[in-house]
């Protein structure tokens, strides 16, 4: 998640930030080395100026890892000094228990973690840009990237981080003009959450594999199941939507940065997520604070997309009796089964004043032990893909299948734009889904909203 936006009083909450009981792992990994480059070139950096086409491009040559970084450093015998590390909502609480195990194992650092509520990130990260008073170090939502990157207070990481060592799409949400500015620290992703019992009691016995198939579930669980709707969606969250516009085979832009909000793919995808709205398995309007958890477990909402935070929470609810009710599964397919990707990335800063130990910390941060501590302590799922060979993670059927899900994920373009594209979309997505409006007029309005808009660059 990308990071949190306001949320709307909608079927989901699909901020990243709600987090379950804690998954603990009973050992951390211990002796991965964090792959890393020697040697390296800045060659091509194109900067905030790029064009848009040089924007959208810069996504695919990113998938071939050519994306330009700041030449490999020279990592340090000992590092030394104090840094200031801002991190969001709860990763900014418990980032301190990282912080101290960094100190310990490098005598002489001092690193200060504060705290910033994810209401005022963008506010106060602003205004220490404007007055040159900004941290060593700071987490970056990755929907924040293209913005951040804009006010030319990122250093572009070096070398020495490879895009082989994350998640392809992980590393992807730091490229910003063909620059990388950011490092993978955790990740989500959405998978579908389903009710087994009311399933079998539907007569279906299987996760949904396919568009069709999830049509089909949807209703068989309210008219043979008993359930009061047959899925949860959302009727304004751009999150939900684009994971099928990009599973029908859509984009939100094409390689030469044109937007392709109304495509055919774009018009079929919008025609789908509104059918369920059509057809009553959706509620279209749901009480404030409304709250997914205990509905599921109640069982009228036998149905919902989200996130890993998830799994601890229904534990929670639903108790030790309420496990073989429930199940997860990957996203339904048409073209492709892609998710939403979303997480937290680390920055560095032009202004700091000990750049080193800044960089020294956020590699500290992507060794995979260091992840699979962070896991343990928060549940955030690692961006590390080596860190997913420890066999607690594989062990668990559930956590295992998040891992299987992010081999096939998306995020938004990383533009200085989005947050004000995303609220068009979520505007136009909720008078599709609740004011009757046509799905080709949705997908126009989006497209001309977006055009509107513009990439910012």
């Amino acid at each position: 998640m990308p990071q949190p936006l306001p949320q709307p009083p909608s079927t989901l909450s699909w901020s990243n930030r709600t987090r379950g009981g804690p998954l603990r792992i009973a050992a951390v990994l211990a002796g991965i080395a964090l792959l890393v480059a020697s040697c390296g070139t800045n060659a091509g950096t194109t900067g905030p100026g790029a064009s848009a086409s040089q924007a959208a491009a810069s996504q695919g040559a990113a998938s071939q890892g050519a994306a330009s970084q700041a030449p490999a450093i020279s990592p340090a015998a000992a590092v030394s000094g104090t840094l200031t590390v801002w991190a969001m909502g709860n990763e900014g609480v418990k980032l301190k228990d990282l912080a101290a195990t960094f100190m310990k194992d490098n005598p002489g650092t001092t690193v200060n973690v504060t705290p910033v509520d994810w209401g005022q990130a963008v506010a106060k990260l602003q205004t220490a840009i404007a007055g040159h008073q900004t941290p060593d170090v700071s987490q970056m939502g990755t929907d924040m990237m293209g913005q951040f990157a804009a006010t030319r207070a990122l250093e572009a990481v070096p070398a020495n981080f490879q895009a082989s060592t994350f998640f392809t799409s992980a590393w992807n949400t730091n490229i910003v003009n063909g620059t990388v500015y950011g490092v993978p620290w955790y990740v989500e992703t959405r998978v579908l959450y389903y009710r087994k019992d009311i399933a079998t009691k539907a007569g279906i016995t299987s996760p949904p594999a396919t568009w069709d198939d999830l049509t089909a579930m949807a209703t068989a669980m309210q008219a043979k199941g008993g359930a009061k709707w047959g899925i949860s969606l959302g009727t304004q969250n751009w999150q939900e939507y684009l994971p099928f516009l990009w599973s029908n085979g859509g984009d939100v832009m094409d390689a030469s940065g044109k937007f392709q909000l109304n495509s055919p793919q774009a018009v079929e995808a919008l025609t789908y997520y509104e059918s369920f709205f059509k057809a009553k398995l959706t509620p279209t309007s749901v009480p404030a604070g409304f709250d997914i958890t205990p509905a599921f477990v109640a069982g009228t909402n036998p149905m919902f997309f989200s996130g890993p935070w998830h799994l601890g929470l229904i534990k929670t609810a639903g108790g030790a009796a309420f496990d073989s009710k429930w199940a997860i599964a990957l996203m339904p397919k048409k073209v492709t089964a892609t998710s939403f990707i979303g997480g937290g990335n680390m920055v560095v800063y032009k202004d700091s004043k000990n750049k080193d130990l800044a960089w020294k910390f956020v590699q500290y941060l992507a060794d995979p032990k260091t992840q699979l501590a962070w896991y343990a302590d928060v549940t955030d799922l690692p961006a590390v893909q080596a860190a997913w060979d420890d066999p607690t993670l594989k062990g668990d059927a559930n956590v295992a299948l998040f891992g299987q899900q992010l081999k096939d994920t998306k995020a938004q373009p990383a533009t200085s734009t989005w947050s004000q594209l995303a609220t068009a979309l979520n505007g136009t997505l909720e008078k599709m889904t609740t004011g009757g409006m046509d799905p080709k007029a949705a997908a126009d309005e989006m497209q001309q909203e977006a055009t509107t808009i513009g990439t910012g660059q």
